[in-house]
This record gives C-alpha cells, structure tokens and sequence, in this order.
C-alpha cells in the first residue's frame, strides 16, 4: 500500500501536479508578504493624517442608504480623533489609554478609558494596527487574502469564533502610494455592510497633541 502511495506522489510531482500546487502557494505567499512590505514602507513615513470621511450603511430593511459625513484625525503613538457632522454632531478622541467623547457639543466631552467602550476600543486597535500596517497583529486575529496589489486590496476574515458572530469580513482599499488607507468595508453574516471613503487626505501635517485629549 505504502509503495502505491507512493507511485502516485511520484507521478504527481513528475507530472506537475502537485508541484505545480506548491509552487503557487509559494507564489501567493511571496506576493503577499511583497505587499505587506510595501504598505508598511510607506506606512513608517507617515505621522499624521487629516482628512473627511463618508460613511454609508447599507441595511436590508431599509431601501434607502444611511449616510453619514465627518472629519478625522491620525498622529502616530496612538492618537486619533473621529468627528461626525452630520446628520448630527458627536464624536470621539483617544490619546494611549485616555479617551473623550461627545455629542451635540464637541467643547463638553466627557473623560474615559479606551478599554471602558468596547466598540471605541475595537475601531481604534484596527485603525492603529492599519496605520502602522501592523500584519503580525492583524494575521493573528484574521485570515488575510489578497483582491488586488495596485493599489493593494485586502479581505480579512475573522479567526475567532466570537467575531464571527458579527462580522462576515473586512475589506480594505489603499491610497495608490500604499501610504494610507482610502476605504473600509465592513460586512456582516447577515449582508448588511458599512462602507468608509476617506477623502482629500493629507499626510504628516503638523497636529497638536490637545487634539485628542
């Protein structure tokens, strides 16, 4: 049995078969790890962003797509501040551990730590590990295929089952240059999915620290 076995492996490989399977997962993970090269090249250069976002919910029971609009704010060393305009007025800031939040009335915040809100402490670990193109992080918590390399077009698939729950997948789109992301997808098990565009960014300019306390 064990001589058959092996007749078939033989032929496999001498044929191309099976060889040919391995030299395309080799392939594939050579084509990934070049593009997680390149996003985390470009991504070391940059320590602020600013720049406006769209988000679009896209719900099965409603005919209609919510959108909503802001502003947001980047600064390496774990800062961020995310404003909603509109249809109302809220919005967050996270500086380490420390965050504030608001709503109507950006000037009257409210003090917390990160890890107190669970859904604020979700986006920003994900925005973090984006922005500083940490896949290590990322590989760990989702299964990473790549859609496209120019620009470079990623799904993550969630590996815990927990996530699972309410989360089908992520799909992430970068700026051509690699330097930043430009839209996030995310789908739910059920098919309802948010999509944000982020628009006329603009990299490392100057950015106060009060911004986001």
């Amino acid at each position: 049995m064990k001589q058959v076995a092996w007749m078939f492996i033989s032929f496999f490989i001498s044929s191309g078969i099976l060889g040919g399977h391995v030299e395309a997962r080799v392939e594939n993970h050579e084509k990934k790890a070049g593009i997680f090269s390149e996003i985390a090249g470009s991504a070391s250069q940059v320590e602020t962003l600013i720049g406006d976002f769209i988000q679009e919910k896209h719900l099965s029971m409603l005919s209609n797509i919510l959108t909503s609009t802001g502003r947001f704010f980047y600064k390496r060393d774990n800062k961020l501040r995310w404003e909603l305009h509109d249809p109302i007025v809220s919005g967050f800031g996270v500086h380490g551990n420390q965050a504030i939040r608001w709503k109507d009335n950006a000037e009257r915040t409210q003090t917390f730590q990160v890890q107190q809100v669970p859904f604020i402490k979700g986006f920003t670990d994900q925005v973090f590990a984006r922005a500083k193109a940490d896949f290590e992080s990322l590989n760990k918590r989702y299964r990473i295929q790549v859609v496209g390399e120019k620009p470079a077009d990623l799904k993550l698939f969630p590996r815990s089952s927990r996530e699972k729950k309410y989360l089908d997948h992520l799909r992430i789109v970068f700026a051509v240059d690699a330097s930043h992301v430009n839209r996030v997808e995310v789908h739910e098990p059920d098919g309802d999915f948010t999509v944000i565009r982020l628009l006329k960014v603009r990299i490392n300019k100057s950015l106060p620290d009060s911004l986001f306390n």
